[in-house]
């Protein structure tokens, strides 16, 4: 994703055709993932939910890292993911517009 601001906009465009992520198309994709979160949480509690989303996340970055990687080293992969969502969560536990829905 940081790769984009270097880039032109002719750039950026072949990057996207390509399945690269810019920010607002990778803030796009998340908010899919929210967005089917708030669907379920319908009719599963959030409580259930957000376990069930976190196991996906899991399985899918073992898929991408043992599948599309190829990462030979699981522990420091595990290391840098784990240090990554632990910025995202204190980044969004900061976020005073996140707020219990009315």
């Amino acid at each position: 994703m940081d790769e984009f601001s270097n880039k032109n906009r002719s750039e950026r465009r072949a990057a996207r055709r390509d399945g690269h992520l810019d920010t607002a198309s990778f803030l796009k994709s998340a908010d899919k993932f929210i967005d089917l979160a708030n669907r379920e949480n319908a009719r599963i509690k959030a409580t259930e939910l957000h376990i069930a989303f976190l196991y996906a996340a899991a399985r899918y970055n073992a898929y991408v890292a043992k599948a599309v990687l190829e990462v030979d080293e699981h522990e420091k992969f595990v290391e840098h993911m784990v240090k990554q969502y632990q910025e995202m969560l204190r980044q969004h536990l900061a976020d005073e517009s996140i707020e219990k829905p009315r």
